[in-house]
C-alpha cells in the first residue's frame, strides 16, 4: 500500500519577512517611507514609524494565498 504524497503550497518569501500575525490572527503590516531620507527627519516622526497598522480587510484574502501556513 503506497500512499500518494500531499503537495505542500509555498509560502511567498517576501510576503512572510513584510507581514506579523497577531495572537486573534490579524494581519499587521509596517508603515511605509521608514528607510527613505532617515538621517533628515525628526526624532519624533521616526518614532510614528514603529508602530504597526492593521492590513485592510480587502486584502486579507489575497494576503492568505501568500501565506498559506501563517495562522
Amino acid at each position: 500500500m503506497s500512499k500518494l504524497k500531499k503537495y505542500k503550497m509555498k509560502t511567498h518569501s517576501g510576503a512572510k519577512r513584510r507581514f506579523y500575525v497577531t495572537g486573534t490572527g490579524r494581519l499587521l503590516r509596517r508603515k511605509s517611507h521608514v528607510n527613505n531620507a532617515r538621517r533628515k527627519k525628526r526624532g519624533a516622526t521616526l518614532r510614528l514609524f514603529t508602530d504597526k497598522l492593521p492590513v485592510s480587510p480587502d486584502r486579507h484574502r489575497s494576503l492568505r494565498g501568500l501565506l498559506p501556513y501563517l495562522r
